[in-house]
């Protein structure tokens, strides 16, 4: 029988592959000082398309139809991102705050030009309301970082400005999608016809192949770009002192102006975390949003780590079985009541009327008398008696509660 198209199901060894990254990230986050949120996998559609908070191309891949309830209906979304219904959910119940740190563990669903591409995708974000540049995005920043290199991956940052770009192609009049993408992607002859128009500008036309590693590129990209446009002034001086701080900090990083697309949202410095070539996160900040969804003038910024991804390059957790529980006939209910008082001690045990899940820890048969044989242990005479003789002599570690 055959799945729904793009969906995918977890066998047990998926869901604790999953379980483990979730738990580090939910772990890190709570450290940094942040609540865990969820929110509903419908919304209405109007979130998405009245304030343009997403791209045509993105809003033309969501799953949308009537909620109809018999008299009257209203077009909803399975949700297509975590941000959106993070600011909705903060607008409504949370806006009371000077400063909201949020986080979520979710699936957002659309579709793709093809019939292989994944259609549900697990997001692990944050999102913080209230904070502002450049505290904020490194404060994301290291977070994400964290968050990453625990699962043993060796991340690499890569920072963009979507302000910074916006203000330029505004003043190169580029100002159509398409032109964008033609730009961002390097396109020969847009280029020649900006730097035709704009000769003075020179290589800083060139997007694409605008990269650094420091502060000291945007200061000496500042020094081309300033005389001629100075509307760029605070962008670049913003994005220098992110860069600047994270600098301070050790923290390694690759500029990049053409990151951000895709998100209509984004105002400000945007970052994306790789692993290898394979994007495992990104965000940024969109301190316009909650503002064109109903919210007063909070500047806001966030992150999600695609859990989907992280899980084809992060092994899995060890797999420890927990004791297994065998009887002989008429035993049964000593066994069941021997599990009770494993399992009220914190102690994993799998009853096995078959075959174990696979080799266990320790094992324990229960025979009439009562007598409970345990593996390497010896007999014992009650529960109770078992339950000490692991608690004392045997390393509780390796039991998975």
């Amino acid at each position: 029988m055959d799945k729904c198209r793009g969906m995918r199901d977890m066998l047990p060894q998926d869901m604790a592959q999953f379980r483990y990254i979730e738990d580090r990230f939910r772990q890190r986050c709570a450290q940094w000082g942040y609540q865990e949120i969820r929110t509903p996998l419908l919304e209405y559609l109007h979130l998405f398309t009245a304030t343009g908070t997403l791209t045509p191309d993105m809003l033309n891949r969501v799953y949308s139809f009537l909620d109809w309830d018999g008299w009257s209906g209203e077009r909803v979304v399975l949700r297509p991102d975590g941000t959106i219904p993070a600011v909705r959910l903060y607008i409504t119940e949370m806006a009371h705050r000077p400063t909201t740190r949020l986080f979520y563990v979710q699936n957002v669903l659309s579709f793709g030009a093809t019939g292989t591409d994944s259609r549900e995708n697990w997001q692990a974000g944050v999102e913080v309301m209230g904070g502002r540049s450049p505290q904020a995005e490194v404060e994301l920043v290291s977070l994400a970082l964290e968050v990453l290199e625990g699962l043993g991956l060796k991340p690499e940052l890569r920072l963009g400005h979507m302000g910074l770009l916006r203000s330029l192609l505004d003043e190169l009049g580029v100002t159509e999608e398409e032109e964008i993408d033609r730009l961002t992607a390097r396109d020969g002859l847009l280029l020649q016809r900006l730097r035709e128009s704009r000769p003075e500008l020179g290589e800083a036309l060139d997007l694409a192949n605008l990269a650094g590693r420091s502060p000291g590129f945007l200061e000496n990209l500042g020094s081309v770009l300033l005389p001629h446009l100075p509307t760029l002034r605070h962008p670049i001086e913003e994005f220098s002192s992110i860069a600047g701080l994270l600098t301070s900090l050790n923290c390694p990083y690759v500029i990049d102006l053409g990151l951000g697309r895709g998100f209509e949202y984004y105002t400000g410095a945007v970052f994306h975390f790789y692993s290898g070539d394979v994007r495992v996160g990104g965000g940024g900040r969109y301190d316009n949003l909650i503002p064109l969804l109903g919210g007063n003038a909070v500047p806001a910024t966030g992150f999600a780590l695609y859990v989907n991804r992280i899980m084809s390059l992060v092994p899995g957790p060890v797999s420890h079985y927990p004791i297994s529980i065998q009887a002989d006939d008429g035993c049964w209910t000593l066994a069941f009541s021997l599990a009770g008082e494993m399992h009220a001690q914190g102690i994993a045990a799998e009853m096995v009327a078959g075959e174990p899940m696979g080799p266990p820890v320790i094992s324990v048969v229960v025979r009439k008398g009562p007598v409970y044989i345990m593996s390497g242990k010896g007999c014992f005479a009650s529960p109770e008696e078992v339950v000490r003789a692991l608690k004392e002599g045997w390393d509780a570690k390796n039991s998975p509660a």
